[in-house]
């Protein structure tokens, strides 16, 4: 009997000690999110996003620092262990001492890639502050890229906007896009990419490139964290944006004069874009 008795506790002391070192083993469950500018609450100008350390931007900057910390807070309740920030916004606009705890944040130029340090051990991405593409009529702030050339790309014979290209980066990684925050315009174009099962949570409605009507912050926020939740557990049905390679790519933009400041002629390039860490460079 005492013979039997030590045989079980062996058993189950190999038992746990598998199951420990399997936990110790598994890669901790990893978020990686872009920000950008013009679609975090409160945001509806180019004054806003252009004039980097005038007061309309530093206000700017702290209305997005509290959506990017809504939905870590999400992202981590939801089951987030590692959360990286990537400061996708051209002149930068993340303030380091208003950054969430149990997030860490990329910032400053040049990089090396255009998703820096993002690998195949991520699970998600988020894409937070988003806008939509040039030309969407009712498009708070929307652009492709650059807002003054007002350029405009085509993937495979489909036009494509900055959510896509992000998400086309992590899907080389075969990470699915989770999330979409930002204007109306910018979730439904999410959900047009990304397929039903990414969450998008709209924090404004554009009226016009330049108007819109604003939700109120503690309303956007509560959202953003509940959206981040919501887009944790969605992350098994969520699929990986893939475009297929080499992509036969299209650009369009107009040269500007830079003594006037207006816009010339429009221009186009064609080409054949190799891999994915060069989409952003055709």
């Amino acid at each position: 009997m005492a013979i039997r008795f030590l045989s079980r506790c062996v058993c189950l002391a190999i038992v746990l000690a598998v199951g420990v070192q399997a936990m110790l083993a598994k890669e901790p469950l990893k978020v990686y999110i872009v920000t950008d500018l013009e679609g975090a609450s409160g945001v509806y100008k180019f004054s806003q996003t252009r004039e980097k350390d005038a007061p309309l931007n530093v206000a700017a900057c702290r209305y997005l620092m509290e959506d990017i910390n809504a939905v870590v807070r999400g992202l981590r309740e939801g089951g987030a262990q590692k959360v990286v920030v990537l400061d996708g916004h051209g002149n930068q606009t993340v303030i380091p001492d208003l950054m969430e705890p149990g997030a860490t944040h990329i910032t400053g130029t040049p990089r090396p890639g255009p998703l820096n340090g993002i690998d195949e051990t991520y699970s998600a991405l988020v894409l937070v502050g988003m806008h939509a593409m040039m030309g969407t009529p009712d498009g708070v702030l929307c652009h492709t890229q650059s807002s003054r050339s007002e350029n405009r790309y085509w993937y495979n014979g489909v036009e494509s906007g900055e959510i896509a290209q992000g998400a086309a980066i992590a899907g080389h990684y075969s990470i699915p896009t989770i999330m979409v925050t930002g204007d109306e315009a910018a979730c439904r174009e999410g959900s047009k990419f990304l397929g039903p099962h990414c969450v998008t949570v709209a924090v404004k409605r554009g009226l016009a490139r330049e108007s819109a009507e604003l939700y109120p912050f503690a309303e956007t926020r509560k959202a953003l964290y509940e959206g981040a939740k919501r887009a944790m557990a969605a992350i098994p049905q969520c699929k990986p944006y893939a475009l297929q390679l080499p992509i036969k790519a299209k650009k369009q933009w107009y040269s500007l004069d830079a003594q006037k400041n207006k816009t010339g002629k429009l221009l186009t390039k064609e080409g054949l874009i190799p891999d994915m860490a060069h989409i952003l460079a055709f």
